[in-house]
């Protein structure tokens, strides 16, 4: 069976060990292309558009570790794009997570990777946190079991690795903050579902860029050795996150760090120094190799008796668009539903529909997540827009759009007596320029004194990809981040504020990575649904709920608090942060203060 760990896999990695050269032992231990060429290409055309290869030894047969990142499908190629994570911990459903799993495995493979970054577990502990859509939620069981699901479908086809190990839950200041926590805070909060995806048997653990209770995570040997590789019995091997993941080659190596990632970097410089000088054993390096060779051996026959299982065609098939479809339909969230003239205002009553007005800067544009390192390039992208139009025109119902930027002339659409529109949807929200990843060239001075020398001849291509990315957006510089605010845009709750008082059937699909305060206009409108950033797919999906094909099933992974006050506190700009027992719906709890929308809420139809 595909993923087993085996006694021959151990036997066989032990063999190949023997045969390695002590040079080849040490090049294993970082990723392939050279650390120069490797960038300029990453910040240039894009971020993980072909597998990143590590440790590959083509005189022994070795591969190597073959990185696809994620967690919303495969980055590389134009693979399916599935709702963010967040949106599939609304489903509250492992069994789909598993499929979606088995899918993203298949077009990993299919792709040429072997390994599958995308199963990210930090938990939620606060909205503004910029990644918040990579993971399932506030709630450490939850986050595990989904986490752990998705593990397993994907492991049915190449490795996974789980990340970012451990308390990543800021962007701005991930290279700087120090997050202190007690044992019990990590043994209760912050450790539980990383220790339950080790015991599914994960092949790797992504180490994270900041540092706990003092040590940076890559070189925090309680971390990476006391707890996961001797408390929880981890086998796997650990990576570096990217680029940035190292600041000590020896100190990183002797805490449990197996391979830096994704070029050559630090180890490449200094790890052979450090093991002639007595600093890192000789054993300690036998140990990582082993670790990369006994999990790329458990899938090295995935596919051997059935080559066609993985071919081009699995890349975005009709199934897994379909999955993409039902994930995001599962996933919406029906957070409001007043009567309207006698009824609950969803599902619109298609019999009766005539014209329908679709407003908002977001209704009619590819909003998919973030632009960082979880960025998947689908091959098309069905907007809220677009999923009413494809259900409602066949049947002769005209589907008007406004973009929303003048508000009057929003509001006189939607009001107008000549041209009378049966109700309205106003599709608002946030995007990769609002949260996700920091991806800016800001690298910290101590990490950039580290990097290779860059050759001459290679600065002014540099200079043409910096440039190339800014303009194109490919390389993904200078947006994301930490949200700047919990509310959605002044201009987007006017809007809310003029339709609501417009015309009284608005509905309002926000699309957002985590927790909205709405506390100032939830009760204009009648009808509020939590669309996510959805996917490909998504427009359909939202499509199906409003008109009733689907009774929404999504519940909240979060609690949406009525008040900022209620939220544990958050700096942007952070050096030490101090994380305690008490988040989310827990933290609400033992305020004695309600929630707009509770952990677990979601209404449905009937």
């Amino acid at each position: 069976m595909a993923g087993e760990r085996t006694t021959e896999n151990e036997e066989r990695a032990r063999e190949l060990l023997d045969a390695l050269t002590p040079d080849e032992k040490l090049s294993m231990l970082s990723g392939d292309r050279a650390f120069w060429p490797g960038l300029i290409e990453m910040i240039g055309d894009g971020y993980n558009r072909t597998p990143y290869v590590a440790g590959a030894v083509p005189r022994l047969g070795i591969d190597g570790i073959r990185f696809t990142d994620g967690p919303r499908g495969v980055t590389v190629g134009a693979s399916t794009c599935f709702p963010v994570a967040m949106a599939r911990g609304a489903t509250f459903d492992p069994d789909l997570e598993e499929r979606v799993g088995d899918a993203i495995g298949r077009e990993a493979r299919a792709q040429g990777a072997n390994l599958f970054a995308g199963v990210c577990v930090n938990l939620l502990r606060h909205p503004a946190w910029g990644r918040a859509q990579e993971t399932y939620g506030e709630d450490p069981d939850h986050v595990g079991e989904m986490g752990a699901a998705l593990v397993r479908g994907v492991q049915r086809h190449v490795m996974a690795c789980v990340k970012h190990f451990a308390l990543n839950s800021m962007e701005d200041a991930r290279f700087q903050v120090d997050v202190r926590a007690t044992d019990e805070v990590l043994d209760e909060v912050y450790l539980p579902h990383f220790e339950r995806i080790v015991r599914e048997g994960v092949s790797s653990v992504m180490s994270a860029y900041n540092a706990v209770n003092g040590e940076w995570c890559g070189q925090n040997r309680v971390l990476l050795t006391d707890i996961l590789k001797e408390r929880w019995g981890f086998e796997g091997f650990v990576m570096s996150d990217f680029v940035f993941g190292v600041r000590d080659s020896a100190a990183a190596v002797n805490a449990g760090l197996d391979l830096e990632m994704p070029f050559r970097m630090i180890n490449d410089q200094f790890l052979a120094g450090a093991v002639e000088r007595g600093e890192v054993s000789p054993e300690r390096i036998d140990d990582a190799v082993i670790r990369l060779l006994r999990e790329q051996l458990r899938f090295a026959d995935v596919g051997a008796d059935d080559p066609a299982a993985y071919g081009p065609e699995v890349v975005g098939c009709a199934a897994h668009r379909a999955l993409a479809r039902e994930v995001a339909t599962r996933s919406i969230v029906l957070l409001r539903n007043e009567v309207v003239d006698g009824a609950p205002v969803l599902p619109f009553d298609t019999t009766s529909l005539r014209r329908v007005a679709v407003v908002g800067r977001l209704a009619a544009v590819p909003n998919t997540g973030d632009h960082g390192s979880s960025a998947v390039r689908p091959p098309y992208v069905i907007t809220p827009l677009d999923g009413l139009r494809a259900a409602l025109e066949p049947a002769g119902v005209e589907v008007v759009h406004d973009d929303g930027s003048d508000i009057e002339r929003a509001a006189r659409l939607v009001a107008s007596e000549d041209e009378p529109v049966d109700c309205v949807v106003l599709v608002v929200g946030y995007t990769h320029e609002d949260e996700g990843e920091n991806v800016g060239l800001a690298t910290p001075p101590e990490i950039a004194a580290l990097f290779p020398p860059l050759p001459p001849e290679l600065a002014e291509e540099l200079a043409e990809a910096i440039a190339r990315g800014r303009q194109s957006g490919s390389g993904g510089i200078g947006q994301g981040g930490d949200r700047r605010s919990l509310t959605l845009r002044p201009h987007d709750e006017d809007l809310i504020a003029a339709l609501g008082g417009a015309h009284g059937k608005v509905v309002v699909a926000i699309m957002a990575g985590s927790a909205v305060l709405m506390e100032s206009w939830h009760a204009v409108v009648p009808g509020i649904v939590m669309l996510w950033y959805p996917g490909m797919e998504g427009g359909h999906a939202f499509a199906d709920i409003v008109l009733g094909v689907e009774a929404p099933t999504g519940r909240l992974p979060f609690a949406i608090p009525t008040s900022e006050d209620h939220l544990p506190p958050f700096d942007r700009d952070a050096t030490t942060i101090e994380y305690g027992l008490l988040h989310g719906q827990k933290l609400l709890d033992h305020l004695g203060v309600e929630a707009t929308f509770p952990f677990g809420f979601g209404l449905t139809y009937g």
